[in-house]
């Protein structure tokens, strides 16, 4: 049995060895957000985005213009409605308030989903380019910067981003 783990031990510090001695490794990075905002769908998205959002808020301006509409009409008349009636009228403007509210949060994950769905394609786009460059000129890695996580390049790090440019036809 330790011959067994032995013999393992040895075979996987070999083969990681042999991983570690490959120096041919070829580096490259891109600004994805840089990518992304000279691709030409994106500003067809934005103006979808901000059509949905104005029509979003323009229900809700609506729908406040109403529950203000009824609370100065309650105010008004307050004086002269039964008790029956007031507690009609005010339970008519609490659920006209949580109709509201409910709008605003149901809006904002709309919008949210609309965005995603618009951008995804995108998206997509972008990175199926940048596969494409990547294996046509034997990059190992692709790092992005716009990403935030990587410190350093060095310039031996190619940055691929007007190769993927020209990809997609973007000069």
């Amino acid at each position: 049995m330790k011959k067994l783990l032995g013999i393992i031990l040895i075979a996987v510090l070999v083969s990681a060895s042999n991983v570690f001695a490959q120096k041919d490794y070829k580096f490259g990075h891109i600004n994805s957000n840089e990518l992304l905002s000279v691709m030409p769908e994106r500003d067809s998205a934005r103006i979808e985005i901000q059509n949905y959002s104005q029509m979003l808020q323009q229900e809700m301006e609506a729908m406040q213009v109403e529950l203000q509409n009824k609370y100065t009409t309650y105010m008004e008349k307050q004086e002269t409605y039964s008790d029956l009636v007031r507690q009609s009228k005010e339970q008519e403007i609490q659920e006209m308030q949580q109709r509201i509210q409910s709008f605003q949060q149901t809006a904002q994950q709309d919008l949210q989903q609309k965005e995603a769905e618009l951008f995804q394609p995108i998206m997509d786009k972008a990175q199926a380019a940048i596969e494409k460059v990547a294996k046509a000129n034997g990059f190992t890695y692709i790092f992005d910067l716009g990403a935030g996580g990587v410190l350093y390049f060095s310039e031996q790090s190619t940055d691929i981003l007007p190769l993927v440019k020209k990809e997609l036809g973007i000069e």
